[in-house]
């Protein structure tokens, strides 16, 4: 597992140990558990002139899960490694379930009443809620692992694609741009459009070409909107005819083809709505930011032969990067945002009619739906998250317990952690 975070009596953050030393020091009664997610304990005693080693905490946000490292750029260990899966598509259900019922009600009830949409007003550098709960939960964990450990300064990948570059190939120095990192940049952007498929066969999990959809020879432009991923063999078959006759027999594959030159990235637009505004949430921390882009996180991370993953992604992010990078015995921290319950005080059936009513207290008997506690009972011990109930018994699991035979371990704070798996993914490109 990844190493265990460290505070004084004073919770001031000292240098991560490893998962060892820290049993060791439970053990001898020198220090106590302060959380259990991320694993954290403080010492009970003051550390005056604590002698700590900065590290560097870097960020690969992403539109579904972003990856989390810190990262000791002195010897490039990696101390502590996550991903944060975003619930940014349930936030947009909800709302539209909402909006739905509460158009029905006003259909209903409210007929003529005039329409006040009209009326609203947006502040400046508004986002919708769904965008706003991503760049929500990386600022919450970036200012965790802040007072946990001493993270002294900060890298983000900025841009998937630095497209302005790629289409001004002489921003900055033709030299820069047209040597190995601009490859990097277009192939990483035609990988996410294509799906790491050839356009022509479908094939996958084969090496790719670029390829012109339509062909220099036949005044094809250098666009990135005309290039598009084949394999060898379809590669040398196309040649340079044209598209329409090379996929003449193949009208579907055709029309798909033409229909994904047009289709926008729909993760990418988000990951780049969102990008500029988690960066101002990341200088108000007052710590130094490193911006990078997609294409030189993944070169960073072929020339030192890692696999694809979002915590490593998030280890090479930035010009940084250590040039030898130690991920041995690090085991991710995987992250769920569940969010804090919902505000909604009438339940509504799948019609829009009201179906039941919320409780009006969150609490009861100390404790709340989401705690992880740890139950000693007669019939066995159980460790876990309830379900709470308003009778003297919540919900483990598949069993009903006492609030007498419970301990908490840890508060709900909006997020479910499973700590499984480690750097078994093969290689991609």
């Amino acid at each position: 597992m990844s190493n265990v975070f460290v505070i004084d009596t004073n919770y001031k953050p000292l240098n991560p140990v490893h998962p060892a030393r820290a049993r060791l020091l439970l053990t001898q009664g020198k220090a106590a558990v302060f959380r259990r997610y991320p694993f954290t304990i403080v010492l009970k005693r003051s550390v005056e002139q604590p002698e700590v080693q900065p590290l560097r905490l870097k960020l690969d946000p992403g539109s579904k899960t972003t990856g989390i490292a810190l990262v000791n750029d002195a010897n490039g260990k990696i101390v502590f490694a996550a991903e944060l899966e975003h619930r940014g598509h349930a936030v947009k259900d909800s709302l539209e379930s909402r909006r739905a019922s509460r158009r029905g009600r006003r259909q209903r009830k409210t007929r003529y009443r005039k329409p006040r949409f009209n009326n609203r007003r947006r502040k400046k550098g508004w986002l919708p809620p769904s965008l706003e709960s991503r760049i929500a939960n990386i600022e919450t964990w970036v200012a965790r692992l802040c007072r946990f450990a001493p993270i002294r300064a900060l890298s983000q990948e900025l841009v998937k694609f630095d497209l302005q570059l790629m289409e001004n190939p002489d921003l900055a120095g033709i030299e820069y741009q047209q040597g190995t990192l601009q490859g990097y940049e277009v192939r990483e952007y035609l990988l996410d459009k294509w799906e790491r498929t050839c356009a022509y066969c479908g094939a996958q999990k084969v090496p790719l070409q670029v390829e012109h959809i339509y062909s220099r020879a036949k005044h094809g432009t250098k666009r990135i909107s005309n290039l598009t991923l084949a394999c060898e063999p379809c590669n040398l078959a196309k040649g340079t005819q044209d598209i329409t006759v090379f996929l003449a027999t193949k009208p579907e594959v055709l029309k798909r083809l033409l229909a994904q030159v047009k289709k926008p990235l729909k993760d990418a637009s988000a990951v780049n709505s969102t990008r500029f505004a988690l960066l101002e949430r990341l200088k108000a921390f007052g710590l130094p930011v490193e911006c990078g882009s997609g294409g030189l996180t993944k070169y960073n991370r072929t020339t030192r032969g890692l696999p694809k993953t979002h915590w490593l992604d998030a280890a090479c992010v930035g010009k940084s990067t250590p040039v030898v990078l130690s991920q041995k015995g690090v085991i991710p921290l995987r992250i769920k945002a569940t969010g804090h319950g919902r505000r909604q005080m009438c339940v509504p059936d799948k019609y829009g009619f009201p179906k039941q009513h919320k409780k009006r207290k969150k609490t009861f008997l100390g404790y709340q739906t989401g705690d992880m506690v740890k139950a000693r009972t007669p019939k066995g011990v159980f460790e876990g998250r309830i379900a709470l109930r308003h009778r003297p018994s919540f919900r483990l699991e598949k069993v009903d317990i006492h609030p007498k035979y419970m301990r908490c371990v840890q508060r709900a704070d909006g997020y479910e952690y499973t700590q499984k798996g480690g750097c078994d993914v093969a290689p991609q490109v």
